[in-house]
């Protein structure tokens, strides 16, 4: 089988499209993949280093600000989109599946114009506006949470769960101890999701620096790391800015004290440890905070 995969932006894309891409392996041994994301995201550096064949266009997000880009973005789109079926003439997919971020725009549409099989991911609660705008005419849209079925009225809907949450099983463990933690302490794991976040980072400061009893790894961001690791002074606490294959140590934690995206949550749910849910409220219909009082509601968090 012969499938192409594009995702991009936040790790709470990239990954449950990496979990898709590795489930469509264990069951294909002649599968072939390409994935296509931006030219300057995420995904960008992830996906070649799972040796998966990428390729990039430029393509941004609308913003309310940035009107000149938001013009060229225009132009990007229609030329990503003409990128896209000149991609897929050459590559001949068998099915086209977006799993959230602007970039599957062009490539949807594109599979669509082909008659391509097309299928999408929503990981959030409430979804996208990508996702809801090309919901229309794909065979089918895959969600995360019951709740997100309505907002796909007029499409073929399955709720699949978001495929995120296997990492914690699939992914190598990692045990606190290779990080220099002790084996008999309590441990407790702090993100604020794939990009950080320099409100929540700043605002922990104080607690991280007042741990006693227990050990605590908090991972920033690379944006953030330089600035928390300076102000943390506390030999119970490590600081990293990034941590790859961490859902490899959800299980060893006691307690995550995370934003609320919906990966994040897929690997708190399957790793069944007690959460501190802080959503950003810097997300588009604040989805992180719907997300987030899934679990509540369901006493899991």
């Amino acid at each position: 089988m012969r499938i192409i995969v594009s995702a991009g932006g936040t790790g709470g894309h990239i990954y449950p499209a990496l979990a898709i891409i590795k489930e469509f392996e264990k069951n294909d041994k002649d599968l072939s993949v390409l994935f296509i994301g931006t030219h300057n995201r995420m995904e960008n550096q992830i996906i070649p280093e799972h040796n998966i064949p990428y390729k990039a266009i430029e393509i941004y997000g609308f913003s309310k600000k940035l009107i000149g880009r938001n013009i060229k973005n225009l132009y990007l789109i229609v030329k990503s989109y003409e990128d896209c079926i000149k991609i897929m003439k050459d590559f001949k997919p068998d099915a086209v599946i977006g799993v959230g971020g602007y970039v599957t725009l062009p490539v949807i549409m594109a599979a669509k114009k082909l008659n391509v099989k097309t299928y999408i991911h929503e990981q959030n609660s409430i979804p996208g506006k990508t996702n809801k705008f090309l919901s229309r005419g794909v065979n089918t849209v895959f969600t995360s949470f019951e709740s997100s079925n309505k907002y796909f009225e007029d499409a073929n809907v399955y709720c699949t769960g978001n495929p995120s949450g296997d990492n914690v099983n699939n992914l190598k463990p990692i045990k606190k101890e290779s990080l220099g933690f002790k084996k008999n302490k309590k441990f407790v794991l702090i993100t604020s999701g794939s990009l950080g976040s320099s409100v929540l980072n700043e605002k922990l400061i104080d607690y991280v620096n007042s741990i006693e009893d227990y050990e605590a790894l908090m991972i920033t961001g690379e944006s953030n790391y330089e600035d928390v690791k300076n102000k943390v002074k506390n030999d119970n606490v490590v600081v990293m800015p990034y941590l790859e294959g961490q859902a490899g140590l959800i299980k060893n934690a006691d307690v995550i004290i995370s934003r609320a995206g919906a990966t994040t949550l897929a690997e708190i749910i399957n790793a069944n440890i007690p959460s501190i849910l802080i959503p950003s409220p810097y997300v588009p219909n604040n989805h992180q905070y719907i997300n987030a009082m899934d679990l509540v509601n369901e006493k899991a968090a």
